[in-house]
């Protein structure tokens, strides 16, 4: 399969960790006769030192001429701190969202047996875990309308959906629960919002479509309670913008890290692939920003076009990695020189040679890769 990927490292860690999940996919395609294509663009803080601008239009017309995106991070320290810019570079990525139309977010949360007790709730609360949540991505909160006072005293932020927004997200969402264990729950706050309302409508109205679909309703504030008490009950999730923001954050502490989470931003024409974490600044250039949500992302890009032994090869190397305690340092306690890039030659290597991955281990550990 030939397939044209734009690269949009970004900002802070972004560059780090997306350099190690197109390794990946440069083995995958060298194992598996395909070629790979890939294209590199400006987005966010880097993208505003050098145009003005947090997405530039060649960065666009980059990603509207590819098959594929690949997306890093971004953020810069010096916006974080000051509330009065005009420009920032969030706005690139919710830009490029809106562009591209890719109004579905997917975003995996599985507990990996190696790593339960690498989080901070019980094993026997996560054990097993395995979690598939449907974000709204390109309105609510974050795409309504924004007012400021002259005074600078009184802001609003306008929540607004239409029942197109809900109905194209919430089939997805049914359809991935179908292949699943058959159960979907709704987050909203429909005691409370009128836009919340509206998706519970709308989803009570689309359920007799999916007669073999249990569904159930959550309001966010007990959803992300019951997150963190019994995960286990969730299979797929379905919610809007900023919740489905918030809770697929706080997921990370089930599987120990934020840097093990990755996720998929589908539209019609358009898809683009990233790791949910931000761009973690004060990390950049230290070698020690954790890749394999950035790689996992990279195989949800494979999921995406039919390359299903290519995908799980790389989750199969991810496994060897975590069992093997090949992982920088939010996760690994054993050894210490294991760096993000030694991470990427390791998950490289196992596709390339998956059958000697204990002996390339030991190379890696002491720093003598075979990876050329």
């Amino acid at each position: 399969m030939k397939l044209n990927i734009a690269v949009l490292p970004g900002d802070g860690i972004g560059p780090e960790v997306i350099a190690q999940a197109v390794k990946v996919l440069k083995a995958i395609a060298m194992e598996f006769n395909h070629v790979f294509t890939f294209h590199n663009a400006l987005v966010g803080a880097c993208a505003i030192d050098k145009s003005g601008d947090p997405l530039p239009e060649e960065t666009i017309s980059i990603c509207k001429k590819a098959d594929a995106i690949l997306f890093g991070a971004i953020g810069k320290t010096s916006y974080d701190l000051d509330p009065y810019a005009k420009v920032r570079p969030e706005q690139g990525l919710l830009k490029l969202r809106k562009t591209l139309d890719l109004y579905a977010n997917i975003r995996p949360v599985i507990a990996y047996e190696d790593l339960l007790t690498k989080s901070s709730l019980k094993k026997t609360q996560i054990k097993d875990t395995d979690i598939l949540i449907y974000r709204e991505l390109t309105s609510g909160i974050y795409f309504g309308e924004k007012t400021l006072s002259e005074d600078g005293n009184i802001a609003s932020d306008i929540c607004e959906y239409t029942r197109d927004e809900v109905e194209r997200i919430a089939h997805l969402a049914f359809k991935a629960a179908q292949s699943r264990k058959r159960k979907l729950t709704l987050v909203d706050k429909a005691n409370v919002l009128e836009s919340s309302r509206l998706w519970r409508r709308v989803v009570q109205e689309l359920a007799p479509q999916y007669p073999d679909v249990k569904l159930r309703y959550m309001y966010i504030d007990n959803a992300a309670m019951e997150l963190i008490i019994n995960p286990k009950q969730f299979d797929v999730i379905l919610t809007e913008n900023m919740f489905g923001d918030i809770l697929s954050e706080e997921a990370s502490v089930i599987v120990g890290s934020i840097g093990l989470l990755a996720s998929a931003s589908i539209g019609k024409d358009h898809a683009m692939f990233e790791p949910i974490h931000g761009a973690y600044t004060k990390a950049a250039n230290k070698g020690i920003a954790n890749p394999i949500a950035s790689i996992l992302s990279a195989a949800m890009l494979l999921d995406h076009f039919g390359l299903d032994d290519e995908a799980a090869l790389i989750r199969e190397a991810v496994d060897k990695s975590l069992k093997l305690h090949i992982t920088t340092p939010d996760l690994n306690t054993k050894y210490d020189n294991i760096t993000t890039t030694k991470v990427g030659d390791f998950i490289e290597d196992f596709i390339n040679n998956p059958d000697e991955t204990n002996l390339n281990f030991t190379n890696i550990h002491l720093g003598q890769s075979t990876i050329i």
